[in-house]
């Protein structure tokens, strides 16, 4: 059996950050990925996605993004090469093409055995950096609708890969947003259900959003300070990254339609919510632009106001009038696309570290089993444990409290 002192498990941004964070400190490790490094950016992810956050905000540990245009958003293809050269200047030790199938304690007690398609590992520590973004979750709703294509958002490619007709967006996230407005800019009848989400302004008085994060401290927020909004913000960097407005979709020609709440055959009920989505939307676009004003104010800035920000377009008529049901077969739609999100897959984790919904159990990262940790979640210490850029702080963490217990 192979012996190494830390297993990190997962080849992203997460997952070499670790790695350099680790060899900063002298700690001997070993990176495993089954696929390629930064695989999810390669293959799940459509052909013209932009990245949500400018060029200038984007970096790793010791290694900025190169860019132009320091206020563009980067090409998903852009966004690979940023990661795999990172691998190169930390000199990540890592295997690719190594997948990790069970991972138990040793019969000791004191160390993990990681059961992999290339033998078993053996290690004092494993970092599980495996991401968010495992298991691409679609309700069950058009489960038997063969006549109808169906596709999550992370096979997706682009409107050339649909069948002619109309298409449903079922999710109203930042995928959901992006390729809503990428279809109907491509001339496709788009019908989007719509469902709680966070709308913050692309840019306000003359700053992108991730600007006013880290000027009001925001992007710090401690997870349990987070509240019980789980929505992330809806922001694209799309099409120049405007800020998204539900209501200019309909003006375009998109129809909005409330949650789906079931499906008989080809006829979807939708949930009488869609007035209560979009005002809870709008209601935290207005406080996050009050809360930027004060800010203002509080130091004094020299930043001009926005009024055209503050503008609410009319309400359309899919919003006056809401459809509560939808035939699928007359709108002509024949493709849903699920921007549904995603779920845990940590059922090869054999140790008492998740919960009963299979979800990990830990403080910043850090587990109750001695040796344990996690890197790469959302909120795992803050919110800006969310974003590229923050997951450097985490890593620092867990590299101190390894090196600490190895000492």
């Amino acid at each position: 059996m192979e012996r190494v002192s830390t297993l990190i498990i997962g080849g992203g941004q997460a997952g070499l950050t670790m790695s350099h964070m680790l060899s900063q400190r002298g700690c001997s490790h070993l990176v495993l990925e089954r696929n390629r490094i930064a695989e999810r950016w390669r293959s799940e992810r459509w052909d013209e996605m932009r990245f949500q956050f400018p060029n200038w905000s984007v970096r790793l540990p010791d290694f900025p993004f190169p860019h132009a245009d320091p206020d563009g958003f980067a090409t998903n293809g852009q966004i690979v090469d940023f990661i795999t050269a990172y691998a190169a200047f930390v000199a990540a030790p890592i295997r690719c093409g190594v997948c990790v199938t069970a991972l138990r304690r040793h019969d000791s007690g004191s160390a993990f055995v990681a059961e992999t398609t290339e033998g078993m590992i053996e290690a004092d520590n494993v970092v599980v950096a495996t991401g968010p973004y495992q298991r691409a979750f679609i309700p069950p709703l058009l489960r038997d609708h063969a006549s109808v294509f169906q596709v999550h958002a992370s096979r997706y490619r682009n409107p050339d890969q649909l069948p002619p007709g109309a298409v449903l967006v079922v999710g109203s996230g930042a995928s959901g947003a992006q390729i809503t407005e990428e279809l109907f800019r491509a001339g496709r009848r788009v019908y989007l259900s719509v469902g709680q989400h966070t709308r913050l302004p692309r840019r306000y008085r003359g700053r992108d959003l991730i600007w006013w994060l880290s000027a009001m401290g925001l992007d710090q927020t401690p997870t349990e300070m987070r509240g019980p909004d789980r929505s992330n913000p809806l922001i694209t960097g799309a099409f120049g990254g405007d800020t998204i407005d539900f209501r200019r979709f309909a003006a375009e020609g998109v129809t909005l339609l409330g949650r789906m709440q079931a499906a008989d055959h080809t006829m979807v009920t939708l949930a009488a919510d869609l007035s209560k989505r979009l005002a809870y939307g709008d209601a935290s676009y207005a406080v996050f632009l009050e809360m930027a004003d004060t800010h203002v104010r509080r130091h004094g800035l020299d930043m001009p106001e926005d009024h055209l920000a503050r503008a609410l377009l009319a309400d359309p008529p899919c919003l006056i009038e809401p459809l509560r049901h939808l035939d699928l077969r007359v709108a002509d739609i024949n493709t849903v696309v699920w921007a549904t999100g995603y779920a845990f897959d940590f059922g090869w984790i054999n140790v008492p570290v998740l919960n009963t919904r299979g979800e990990p159990m830990h403080r910043q990262g850090i587990t109750d089993l001695p040796g344990m940790y996690f890197l790469g979640l959302p909120w795992l210490a803050n919110l800006n444990s969310s974003l590229l850029s923050g997951v450097g702080a985490d890593a620092a963490r867990l590299a101190n409290h390894i090196a600490a217990r190895a000492g």
